[in-house]
Parts: C-alpha cells; structure tokens; sequence
C-alpha cells in the first residue's frame, strides 16, 4: 500500500480546472477504499486508471513542447480523431483514442517497440479484469501488490524517458518568460504555477527535472538576472531536486 502512494509523484501537483483535480482524488480515493476492504480487482481498475492518466499528462508534455513531432505522431490516425487530438484543451480528450493507439505516442519520447507492447499488456490486463468473465485475478493483496510493483516499473521508464521533453519545456518557459514587463504575471512564483506548472501538468518528478536543469548556458545572455530569479523562485518553492 505504501508503495502505491509513489505513483502520486508522477502526477501533476496542481491542474487547471477544480474538476480535474476532483476526478484524480475520486480515482485515489476508489483505490484506498478498495483496497483496504479487500476489494483489490477494483482497486486494480483505480490504479490503473492513475497510470493511463499518467500517460495522458505525459502525451500533452510532448503535445505542448513538441508540436511538430506530435503532429507527425497522428499519422495513421482518422481526421476527426486528428483534428480533436490537435485541439484538445485537456489531457483528458486523449482518452477518446484506444488505449493501445494513444501508447503509440511514446515513441515520440524514444519508447521502442518492445517497450511500448510491454506498457500494452497492463491495458490487456485491464481488459481482462474489467469485464465479466468469472474470474478473480487479483483476490489477494500481494497479487495486487506485485502488480504495483510492475506498474510502478513502467511509470518509472516511461517518466526516463521524458526527461529531455522536460528539460526543453523548462529552457523555452526561462527564455519566453523572463522579463517580467511581458509576461502574464509579475510575481515569479506566480508565473511558474500558472504558466509552467498548470500549462504542462508537472509532477514533482518533472518538477526534479527543473530543479536539476543547469543554467550554465544562460549565463552571458541578456537578462540572466531574471532568468535566475525564474530558477531561484522554483527552487524556493519546491525545494532541492531529488532525481
């Protein structure tokens, strides 16, 4: 149970709407409920459903920092479901797509093949757990706990590899959002939950990869000072970096 609890720090610690939020704590709430009265099938389908939104918030990472590359990526798809996906204003709209269709997207982020028909077979168990088919696959406690374990496994690679999507979306944010006579908020800690936190769904493990982010390269630009008060008013905020 306690190690399901790392999952949290893979999804965002702040969103845009209230009613986002409220779906994410329905979700954690279903998962303790039914695992502590034993119930651990349905407490399977709550975390599972954790970890596809986990995926959503990831695909809308790629889709905000890397257009063009998420634009490529809808190949194959019809053009209604592309023309949705290029104007979604939710991660959420991503779960209109076949699960196994939307894992397609992380080989935008380097996920090959064989990892991504691996990040399949837990939508495959899900199936098989989800539907009335007379069997139990998760009556006991340490059967749902091993399968934690794997999901927590894949969110960890999945989380890797995102990394350098990250790492890009916090250099553009520091470039784009320095001189505080132009951007939307003055204050810099405001700046950074509304525009940089809410806009892309930052966990606190993406948060980490801000924190460790290395502004060596910003130092003989103009406006350094500013970029630097943006990093400080982060790391004042969220504190070290734990990566």
């Amino acid at each position: 149970m306690d190690e399901a609890a790392e999952l949290a720090n893979y999804l965002p610690v702040s969103f845009k709407t209230p009613k986002e939020e409220e779906y994410i704590d329905f979700l954690w709430d279903a998962f303790d409920t039914n695992y502590t009265h034993g119930k651990y099938q349905f407490a399977f389908l709550a975390y599972h459903m954790l970890t596809m939104s986990f995926v959503y918030f990831n695909i809308w990472q790629i889709r905000q920092t890397e257009p063009k590359d998420f634009a490529m990526g809808l190949i194959g798809f019809g053009k209604d479901i592309e023309k949705s996906l290029l104007e979604a204003n939710s991660p959420f709209v991503f779960s209109t797509v076949n699960e196994r269709s939307i894992l397609r997207f992380l080989k935008l982020i380097a996920c090959d093949n064989s990892k991504i028909g691996t990040y399949a077979k837990l939508v495959d168990d899900r199936n098989e757990t989800a539907h009335p088919n007379g069997n139990i696959f998760y009556s006991t406690e340490a059967a749902l706990d091993v399968k934690i374990t794997e999901i927590l496994r894949v969110v960890e690679e999945i989380q890797n590899h995102s990394k350098p999507v990250i790492s890009h979306c916090y250099r553009e944010f520091l470039l784009q959002n320095s001189d505080s006579q132009e951007r939307e908020y003055p204050d810099p800690e405001d700046q950074i939950r509304e525009v940089l936190i809410h806009g892309n769904y930052l966990s606190q493990r993406d948060i980490d990869v801000c924190l460790a982010f290395d502004l060596g390269e910003f130092a003989a630009r103009p406006g350094y000072e500013s970029i630097r008060e943006l990093h400080d008013a982060l790391v004042t905020k969220w504190g070290s970096p734990n990566i």
